[in-house]
């Protein structure tokens, strides 16, 4: 199946250096192009979307709200934003909002058309080192706002073997690494996180890692 992709950047040349890299691939299609985060919306909302590349800093409406809009649509597409800081706050507002992953500007492009595979199939796009730097990031821009009672309720809703398979989400794991480490097949765990997405009402590993560690469980 071909992933069609949309590319929304302000700048051209970053546009055409993307569809470039992509058009390579067998598997990939880009199929719009979007100047401004409205843009990126309005041709999301017409449909045949699997996957957005989402530059942050856009004018009209910015990467951080154009991904919120986008992700409260029907059947939404997955969203990776494009970023030129590693972890920066821009990357945690992104996250905050629910994309499922961040590339960096200068990521080569065999890993690019990799990434774009690793969302569509549920993969991690965050490496267990950045995940917990992005949760040190949101958990010591909101001090003391910490309500462990209210963060238990909410993952009380999560079987034990859910549990399970959110911490080790939380800690970074792959599905590969989560299937050998509590002995179920990768599918299994597949399907455990589209349970724990939901019941959380996630979008990314990184809302269920912040679940976790806002319950103490992390």
């Amino acid at each position: 199946m071909t992933t069609r992709v949309l590319l929304a950047d302000d700048d051209p040349l970053v546009r055409a250096g993307l569809a470039l890299i992509l058009g390579g691939s067998d598997t990939i299609s880009v199929v719009g192009e979007a100047a401004n985060g409205q843009e990126a919306v309005d041709t999301v909302r017409s449909g045949g979307i699997d996957v957005v590349l989402m530059d942050i800093r856009m004018p009209v409406l910015d990467g951080i709200a154009a991904t919120a809009a986008v992700l409260e649509l029907p059947d939404p597409p997955k969203v990776i934003v494009l970023t030129t800081f590693d972890a920066d706050e821009y990357v945690v507002r992104a996250l905050a909002a629910g994309a499922n992953g961040f590339l960096l500007k200068d990521t080569p492009p065999a890993e690019i058309v990799a990434a774009i595979g690793k969302v569509v199939d549920g993969e991690p796009m965050l490496s267990p080192t950045i995940t917990q730097q992005l949760i040190r990031q949101v958990t010591d821009a909101a001090p003391g706002q910490r309500d462990d009672a209210a963060a238990l309720s909410r993952v009380a809703c999560l079987t034990d073997r859910e549990r399970e398979v959110a911490i080790a989400v939380g800690g970074g794991s792959s599905n590969a690494e989560i299937a050998a480490d509590l002995h179920m097949s990768v599918a299994t765990v597949k399907a455990h996180i589209s349970h724990i997405f939901t019941k959380l009402d996630a979008t990314n590993r990184v809302q269920v890692a912040i679940a976790m560690h806002d319950a103490g469980l992390l």
